[in-house]
C-alpha cells in the first residue's frame, strides 16, 4: 500500500526540473514499494515467482528461441501484474467495507478469477514452448 505522502511536499510549488525529476525518483520508490509489498505478502504472488523462475531456468537449459523468450517473459510479467491488481482490488474493497456485500465479492472474485485465467494461459504457454523440447530430450 502507498505510504501517505508528506503534506509538505503537496504544498510546495514546482521548482523546474529538479522538482520534476525528484517527484518522478519518488514515485518510482513508492512503485518499489508496492512491488516489495506483492511479494512479501502475498503467497500467490510468491508462488507465481517461483514458477517464473523455473520457467526462466527451463528456458535457459533448453536454449528456446528469441520468439520464445518474449513470449515467456510476456506472461510472467502479465500473471505477476494480474495478482498486482488483484492485491490492490482486494485492499480497496477491504478498505471501502468491512461487512459483506454481493458487489464487494464480486469485485474480488472477478478480480481473483482473472489471475487465475493468466496463470491458466501461462501453463499453455510454458507446455507449447518447453513440451516439444522435452519429450525430444527425453
Amino acid at each position: 500500500m502507498e505510504q501517505p505522502r508528506d503534506q509538505h511536499e503537496q504544498s510546495m510549488p514546482p521548482r523546474g526540473n529538479a522538482y520534476r525529476l525528484s517527484r518522478l525518483i519518488a514515485s518510482f520508490k513508492y512503485a518499489f514499494q508496492g512491488l516489495g509489498y506483492l511479494v512479501r505478502t502475498q503467497r500467490n504472488a510468491q508462488i507465481h515467482c517461483f514458477a517464473a523462475l523455473v520457467a526462466t531456468l527451463l528456458g535457459a537449459l533448453l536454449r528456446i528461441e528469441r520468439w520464445e523468450w518474449l513470449i515467456l517473459v510476456l506472461t510472467m510479467t502479465l500473471v505477476l501484474a494480474a495478482e498486482g491488481v488483484n492485491t490492490a482490488v482486494e485492499a480497496t474493497v477491504d478498505l471501502a467495507t468491512t461487512s459483506y456485500h454481493p458487489l464487494a465479492k464480486i469485485a474480488k472474485d472477478v478480480a481473483a478469477g482473472t489471475v487465475l485465467l493468466c496463470a491458466f494461459g501461462s501453463i499453455v504457454v510454458g507446455c507449447l514452448i518447453f513440451l516439444p523440447r522435452l519429450i525430444a530430450w527425453f
